[in-house]
């Protein structure tokens, strides 16, 4: 995907450390602060299952979380959200970068399903493909946006079924 030179020194797994600085990166760059509470709320449920950093010199530059999902209240996977680049570090790849590496970490640790709302022509770059190819549908009604990415055979129920996010995602709109 090309732009290897601007790519992060290090993508980690959040320290208590970086708490702030993950806010802050989730505040500026949506237009409210719902998805920095989004985060905080999941961490503090003990939801946040893969939460990681993209640093450059020592700074916090951008954040992907992953957290619980069900399939027909069934534990079925992850979903990936949110994910937030620094306004001043876009376009260089680092979104890119913290997805590539969640997504490597939910594969070795055998999640057998990994969803996001989301623009299709973005996710497909990592193997995304629209919910109703595998009969999934999000409770949200996310039509073309729902996308699922299977990391064992087998890990979206063959009938199908209602994908549900932790119940912190209900806060987003409040």
């Amino acid at each position: 995907m090309g732009g290897e030179s601007h790519r992060v020194a290090e993508i980690r797994a959040e320290s208590s450390a970086d708490v702030a600085a993950i806010r802050a990166v989730h505040s500026t760059s949506f237009p409210t602060a719902a998805e920095a509470r989004l985060v905080d709320a999941l961490r503090n449920a003990g939801r946040l299952a893969i939460s990681l950093v993209a640093v450059e010199h020592d700074q916090v530059v951008g954040h992907v979380g992953f957290s619980p999902i069900t399939v027909d209240g069934e534990p079925s996977g992850l979903g990936l959200a949110p994910v937030a680049v620094r306004l001043d570090w876009r376009r260089r790849g680092v979104a890119a970068h913290l997805i590539r590496e969640g997504l490597e970490q939910c594969r070795k640790a055998d999640v057998p399903l990994v969803v996001v709302l989301g623009d299709p022509r973005y996710y497909a770059r990592f193997g995304f493909e629209p919910g109703w190819r595998r009969a999934l549908r999000d409770e949200y009604e996310g039509g073309d946006a729902f996308q699922t990415i299977e990391f064992v055979r087998g890990g979206a129920p063959a009938q199908g079924g209602l994908v549900r996010y932790s119940p912190e995602f209900a806060t987003l709109g409040a």
